[in-house]
């Protein structure tokens, strides 16, 4: 029994690698892989599940050879770890790995985080070798949060981050344990390499041994600043920053600029929302990313789009820019760290708020006598 851990490849969704377990008996000329990183695209309404964090994965079997060669394919190297296991402990993960496979158990909710094809690894062995298998964690010699973690896989700077970084909130954003790290595959292979087994007092490496299969011929990452999100989010801002700036000596207001500022940014509010309040991701909850893109501003288009707005409208954009004091709060304590793509950005939108609030001709409040 050996866990087969997997590099990243050039995919978004690849860039994080795979886990799974290889059960070879040469007396049955047995050789299989039990993936858990398994999903059917013929679900019925497929995009909508994995939207809604509803879309379950299944344990997946398939024969070595196939699986090695389309990972070759890939340009991904894989690793493997024999384990040390007698022959009861051998037979034991073989019938719990035969018995998860069967159709009406092959099938788990999706978690990224809690409970991936990686965390299976960790979470079968557990469950199969009990208290007498002890993972060590001297390994950890650093307490990274889950969004840190994650960024050890995916540049800062890259379109995957900026996503991820909008999507995902506050929740990713505590320090992990050591065992939660193994919702990495990287970790699993670490963690199962300073792992032990205890028999009748003794003490066992649970790794017996190392060795790998293929070794991926891949150059490292390049980014391409010019086509990055700060580049992109940079020339965004300037273009707001050179607006508002002609605006000011012009005396006017180039109203089609706030229509789409408070279009965009309250579209991508609601957004927000719905992965918070309308999806069972764990992970997009308390996103203080609505700090930026609060979606009440959907609903404020007609108001800023007049000549002359009406006061209460003043008072909203002062909210705004208080959202974005908040927001610089959140972001230097820790509470969430936002997407460095768009630092340009933020420091154009608050620039067109404080301009608008100066600047902006509103209509006073008339009262009746």
């Amino acid at each position: 029994v050996s866990i087969l851990t997997i590099g990243p490849g050039d995919q978004l969704y690849d860039k994080f690698g795979h886990s799974a377990f290889r059960v070879q008996d040469k007396s049955s000329n047995t050789d299989i892989i039990f993936n858990y990183g398994v999903y059917d695209f013929n679900t019925p309404n497929f995009y909508t599940k994995f939207a809604q964090g509803k879309l379950l994965y299944e344990l997946g079997v398939r024969d070595f050879p196939s699986f090695l060669a389309s990972y070759k394919r890939q340009n991904r190297w894989v690793k493997e770890q024999v384990l040390q296991l007698s022959i009861s402990e051998k037979q034991a993960m073989f019938d719990f790995l035969l018995n998860n496979a069967k159709t009406e158990n092959k099938k788990y909710k999706y978690d990224f985080f809690f409970d991936n094809c990686a965390t299976k690894i960790r979470d079968v062995l557990q469950e199969v070798l009990g208290a007498n298998l002890v993972f060590h964690q001297d390994h950890i010699t650093k307490d990274y949060t889950f969004r840190e973690l994650i960024q050890k896989n995916v540049k800062a700077n890259t379109w995957g981050s900026l996503g991820m970084d909008v999507a995902i909130g506050a929740v990713v954003d505590k320090k992990a344990t050591p065992m939660q790290y193994q919702f990495l595959p990287d970790y699993v292979y670490k963690g199962a390499e300073h792992a032990e087994i205890t028999r009748n007092g003794t003490k066992t490496p649970l790794v017996k041994e190392t060795s790998t299969l293929f070794e991926a011929n891949r150059g490292e990452e390049k980014v391409n600043f010019f086509t990055s999100p700060l580049f992109v989010f940079g020339l965004l801002a300037l273009c707001i920053l050179f607006i508002t700036y002609k605006d000011f000596k012009n005396n006017k207001r180039s109203r089609f600029l706030d229509v789409v500022i408070f279009g965009c940014t309250g579209l991508i509010g609601v957004l927000l929302l719905l992965l918070w309040f309308g999806t069972d991701h764990s992970t997009t909850a308390n996103n203080y990313n609505l700090l930026w893109a609060f979606p009440f501003s959907l609903l404020c288009i007609g108001a800023i789009a007049k000549k002359q707005p009406k006061l209460w409208v003043k008072k909203y954009l002062f909210l705004l820019v208080l959202f974005f004091v908040l927001l610089t709060i959140h972001w230097i304590t820790g509470v969430q760290v936002f997407a460095i793509g768009f630092i340009p950005l933020f420091i154009a939108l608050v620039v067109r708020y404080v301009f608008l609030i100066r600047n902006t001709p509103f209509t006073p409040v008339v009262e009746k006598k």
